[in-house]
């Protein structure tokens, strides 16, 4: 069986642009992480439930592989699509770590849904799966489209390429567990200052290595000191960039 790569990803610059009811918009740069991935991969099995083999410190239920599954399943109706999942397992074999920053839940739900989509001949386009996967997770649509590079905006719907070469990137990813909407919660309450359309068009236009040579990391995200107002035992990293909501720092080689 085919095995498939689920890249991670940086967040070169993250800044708020306002709300739209619960959610916090975003002018962002995503950019792929050659170097760190998660495979996966479809296994014949013998029992009809849904299965999800490899180190997931969550439920079955909880994942966004299922969660993936369901809303595949949802949209397309596809009788071939259960049936294919009542005799084979998707195994993972997991390197990007959880609760990081570096989208990995997300990446594998990407990847799943192409899998899903080429080995069963759905016939949905790349615009469709996205759509999809935006309704599993924000970082979903990203992955989906499979761009090296990409300004990021909304609630991660809107996905545009940017075309610049891939950075050599070291991550180091402290062994802490943040969690999202308890980062976005303190930002709300007391840092949410977001940036205006015209600072957003122009960080947008910026190449990723500019922005980290005119940039601090705090400067960059602005999710940052809202990591460190959350988690005490997360200390800075002085001369490193933060991704996402944390807890992963990353710097240009």
């Amino acid at each position: 069986m085919i095995r498939y790569k689920a890249y991670a990803k940086v967040n070169i610059f993250l800044k708020i642009t306002g709300m739209r009811g619960d959610y916090h918009t975003l002018s962002s740069r995503f950019m792929r992480v050659n170097s760190l991935f998660d495979t996966l991969w479809f296994e014949k099995k013998s029992t009809p439930e849904f299965e999800i083999r490899g180190n997931f410190d969550c439920e079955v239920h909880s994942n966004t592989i299922y969660k993936a599954y369901k809303y595949l399943q949802s949209s397309t109706r596809s009788n071939k699509l259960s049936v294919f999942f009542e005799e084979h397992a998707v195994c993972v074999d997991k390197k990007i770590p959880s609760f990081a920053g570096l989208g990995g839940g997300s990446s594998d739900a990407a990847t799943f849904l192409r899998m899903c989509n080429k080995e069963l001949e759905l016939g949905l386009s790349v615009d469709e799966l996205a759509e999809i996967g935006s309704s599993v997770g924000a970082d979903v649509p990203f992955f989906v489209y499979g761009y090296e590079s990409a300004n990021v905006r909304g609630i991660g719907e809107i996905v545009e390429r940017y075309d610049e070469p891939l950075l050599d990137l070291e991550i180091v990813t402290p062994d802490i567990q943040i969690s999202t909407p308890a980062v976005y919660r303190y930002y709300r309450e007391h840092l949410y200052n977001p940036i205006t359309p015209e600072e957003a068009i122009r960080l947008e236009s910026t190449s990723s290595r500019d922005i980290l040579a005119s940039m601090s990391p705090k400067e960059a995200n602005d999710l940052y000191l809202s990591a460190l107002g959350c988690y005490a035992e997360l200390t800075e990293k002085e001369g490193w960039f933060f991704s996402g909501s944390g807890s992963s720092f990353f710097k240009k080689i």
